[in-house]
Formats: structure tokens, sequence, C-alpha cells
């Protein structure tokens, strides 16, 4: 899983002990031979002494003491060798030894590294991926060959060469960065964070970016934060429903009342026109008085089991004739396999449906083709609705406020529709979606079968 970078093979290093074992041997065997032929040559002087005579004898006697000492010298050489090979043995013992641990800790290090929940990537100083574990072959999608390659070839979809340049002119700070990605027609948000790779003698001679699958998290912080609003504007609504419903109400008592009272009289009509203008406008505002305390409130929820292929059916066939008027094909693929029935509230349902249809036809005013698409999510724990637009998608400044209330780009929308059905979607333990490009949106409404 991972290459390390190493001047000195330990092929190398059972060559280099495999040789000097063999040349103490070799060495052995010489002193071997040498003792050999200086026992015959103390012979040969022994036999020569003999049969000198006595006055040539001290000369010779000197030679012999010569060779005892030059004997006795190379058995210490054959001493000193039978001790080196015996320290070679031992070398080669702690040497295989040596080899074995750091195997093991080599062993250890890669399965840590492979069991983590982080993407662990290390680079040279150039850039150059040295190595990657296994969990970042899985977020990188990645296939083949990977070690030795530039880091920007690795993450096409992600600018992690940048981010790693970025990070070494930002020290020593250290920075982290989110790079939303798309795999298998899934959205993910990976979090990256890059640091120096340092040696044994504290030298940089690299980097290591790690990446982390946020996507659960940034969502539960979205939901929290949405949360927190919510649960701000709930003691707002209900303050600003009592305070602004009850003159409402006055005022379009007030307004019956001077209808009757001009009824009949010459100047009536424009007396009647500005108060139909008055009327209108109280209409509106109780309208978006009852939207935001709908979106702010927290009603039960009225569960029962709810047939998805049924609610698409009836919403479908509501929108019909005014998709009729528009152009627009309708087109519904549900599954092959019956979907068990969610628990929900259909009439909460219905109206998330229903906006998002009405919302997907004002995306196509010269038509287009819209198209619900009913399925098992992923997980096979939820069902999942789709709904599909060939319209000419939502603007990426305005991506991340599509959600938000009172964020509408029509000129007579309030900007709640989206808000109250992720709302409404939420209380269900679900989750609403969407992909936009170009070529037009899809909604993705996922929803728990429980």
């Amino acid at each position: 899983m991972f290459r390390i970078q190493s001047t000195e093979t330990a092929k190398t290093y059972r060559l280099v002990i495999a040789g000097l074992f063999l040349l103490s041997v070799a060495a052995l065997a010489v002193t071997l031979w040498v003792m050999v032929d200086f026992q015959r040559e103390q012979e040969i002087v022994r036999q020569l002494i003999q049969q000198l005579p006595p006055e040539s004898a001290v000369p010779a006697e000197e030679l012999a003491g010569e060779l005892r000492w030059q004997f006795w010298l190379t058995i210490l050489v054959v001493l000193n060798l039978i001790v080196t090979g015996f320290v070679m043995v031992l070398l080669w013992r702690a040497y295989r030894s040596s080899q074995e641990s750091l195997r093991d800790i080599k062993s250890l290090a890669g399965d840590i590294l492979s069991s983590m929940d982080q993407a662990v990537i290390t680079t040279d100083r150039d850039g150059m991926v040295t190595s990657i574990n296994r969990r970042g072959i899985e977020l990188l999608s990645l296939t083949g060959e990977y070690v030795g390659r530039p880091l920007y070839e690795l993450s096409g979809r992600m600018p992690l060469e940048e981010f790693r340049e970025e990070s070494q002119s930002s020290r020593p700070a250290a920075i982290t960065k989110d790079f939303p990605t798309s795999a298998n027609g899934t959205t993910r948000t990976l979090r990256a964070f890059c640091q120096p790779l340092r040696d044994h003698q504290d030298a940089e001679i690299g980097n290591v970016v790690q990446l982390r699958d946020v996507t659960k998290r940034v969502l539960m912080d979205e939901r929290m934060r949405r949360m927190e609003r919510y649960m701000g504007l709930g003691s707002l609504a209900a303050g600003l429903h009592h305070e602004i419903k009850n003159p409402l109400a006055a005022l379009w008592l007030h307004v019956q009342l001077l209808e009757e009272e001009i009824d009949g009289q010459a100047d009536s009509d424009e007396v009647r026109s500005m108060l139909g203008v008055i009327k209108t406008e109280v209409t509106r505002v109780g309208g978006v008085l009852e939207s935001f305390r709908d979106f702010a409130s927290f009603d039960q929820l009225n569960r029962t089991p709810v047939d998805l292929t049924k609610l698409v059916g009836r919403q479908t066939r509501l929108i019909g004739p005014q998709a009729d008027l528009q152009g627009i094909a309708v087109h519904v693929q549900l599954p092959t396999e019956p979907l068990p029935p969610v628990n929900a509230d259909r009439v909460r349902l219905e109206q998330v449906l229903l906006n998002l249809l009405v919302n997907a036809m004002e995306a196509m005013p010269d038509g287009g083709t819209l198209t619900l698409r009913v399925a098992t999510a992923a997980d096979t724990q939820s069902a999942r609705i789709e709904v599909i637009d060939t319209g000419s998608g939502i603007p990426a400044d305005v991506r991340d406020c599509v959600f938000d209330p009172y964020f509408t780009t029509k000129n007579d929308g309030t900007g709640m529709g989206l808000a109250l059905c992720e709302k409404l979607v939420r209380q269900h333990n679900g989750r609403l979606q969407f992909h936009t490009s170009e070529r037009g949106t899809v909604f993705e409404l996922t929803l728990p079968n429980e």
C-alpha cells in the first residue's frame, strides 16, 4: 500500500554479510593449510637437526623455535577467524531479527493507515505522490498505478495541488478547505488538511494531505443553524401573528363598512377601486403572515402509511392541464418492484411535491420535459422521488440561498415555498437537495422507510 524510497535495500545488506562470511571461511581454510605446511616444515627441521653435526645444531634449533612461534601465531589467527565467523553468524541473525521487526512495524503502520476513516496522501517536495492509503483510493475513485504520479493527476475533481501550495505559503498557520465532489449521482463534501512531512532529523521532505468525508457533518451543521433560526422565528411568528392579524381583521372590517357606506353614491366607483386595492393588499399581507407562521411553527405530523406511487400519480393528474397549456411533457418513471409505504403525513407530502412540480413548470416557460422518478435510495432504507426539469438551471450565485426563507427570484413570489418544503421534509427525517446545470435542475426528495 505504501512505497518506501531507500538507497540501501535488504538485498544489498544480505550480499555484504554473505560475502564477508565467505571471505572469513576462505581465510580460515588458507590459514589451516598454512598450519599444515608449518607442521611439515617442523618435521623436516627435526630430521635435519638429527643429521647435523653438534656444532651446527644451534642455528637449526633457532630455526625450529621460529617455526614454532609462527605455528602458534597461526593458531591465534585461526581462533580469530573462528570468532569472526561466529560474530558474522550472530550479525546475520540480528539482521534477520531486525528485518522481521521492521516488517512487522511497517505492516502495523500500513494496517493502521489503511483502517483510518480519513484519506492520507504523502508527497515529496515536488508534489509527487509517495504513498496513499485505502481510504484515499476510495474517496478519489483511483484505478491503476497511483504512487509516483503528480498530485494534480490524482484529484481531477479537486484542486489538491493548489491547496498544497497554498498551505505551504500560509505557514505557520494551518488551513483547511472543503471541496464538494460528485460521484455516482451523489454529492459529497471532502474536508482537506495539509501539513509538512518531516524525517527523523526534522528536515522537511514533503507534505501530508488528509481528506475526510464531512458530508453528514456539514448537513448536520446546516440543520443546526436552521434549527436555531427556526427557534427564534417561532416566538417571532407568534408575536407578529398576534400583533398584525388583529389590526388586519379590523382594517378589513372597516373597508367593508366603507363599501356599504358609499354604496349608491355617484363617485363610488373610483372609491371602490381604491378600496379594492386595499383589500387585495390586506389579503396578501395576511397570506404572507400565514406562510410565515406555518414556516416557523412545529406542528405535529399526522403520520400514516403513504404509497408514494399513488401520491405521485395524484399530483401528476393535478398539474396535467397546466402542463398541457405550457407545452410541457410529463413523464413518470416508477420502480419495477413495489415500494414499501412510508410513514408520513400525506397532506404535507402532497404540499411539498406540488410545490416542487409548480416550481419545475415555472422554470420552463417555453415548454420542455418534466420527469418524476420514484425509486429506492442507494442505502435501500429510504425511498426517493426526483423532480427533473429541462429549464436553464439555477444560477450559481443563488444556489446557496435556495432554501432560505423569503428568498425568491420571482416577481410575484414570497420566497417561502422551498423553505417550507425543506422544513417539512426535515420534519419527516428526510432530505431535500438539488443538482442543477444549464440543462436543467433535479430536486431529490428522500424519505426513510419507517
